[in-house]
């Protein structure tokens, strides 16, 4: 009988640089982000400096907001000649999963000065309490 060799364990180990790596490159191309909360709603900041509303789309489905868009090259000039450039372009996507008590159907959202600042509402507490007393009936 040929025993049979788990190999499962030795794989991942080859590929964990390579995860590493994109997560760094997700990181990179990712907008920096803050989210905080309040007692009226949830807020997410989001820096998008040099991207137009145009080339941003924002979704909400199944409690999970939703931001895309990209940041697009300008025209350089021919001739020019470039030292370095530190500035990023290229596709985003990130993703935040609502709390229960966030109103999805509600999000709102506005951009000034590269910033798209994007408000969720939270449910009213007593739409949200769903302890209730039952009555329990005789036959």
């Amino acid at each position: 009988m040929v025993e049979k060799t788990d190999h499962s364990s030795i794989w991942p180990s080859l590929y964990d640089p390579f995860r590493a790596v994109t997560g760094r490159v997700a990181d990179w191309l990712s907008p920096a982000t803050e989210a905080s909360g309040s007692g009226e709603a949830y807020a997410i900041n989001m820096e998008l400096p040099g991207v137009s509303e145009g080339d941003i789309e924002l979704t909400v489905d199944d409690g999970v907001v939703t931001v895309r868009g990209e940041k697009k090259t300008e025209e350089t000039k021919k001739g020019d000649t470039w030292f370095f450039s530190e500035r990023q372009y290229g596709a985003f996507r990130r993703s935040f999963r609502l709390p229960q008590d966030a109103d999805g159907s509600k999000v709102d959202a506005h951009m000034k000065d590269g910033v798209l600042s994007i408000t969720i509402p939270k449910i009213a507490k007593e739409e949200t309490d769903s302890a209730r007393k039952v009555e329990i009936r005789t036959s």
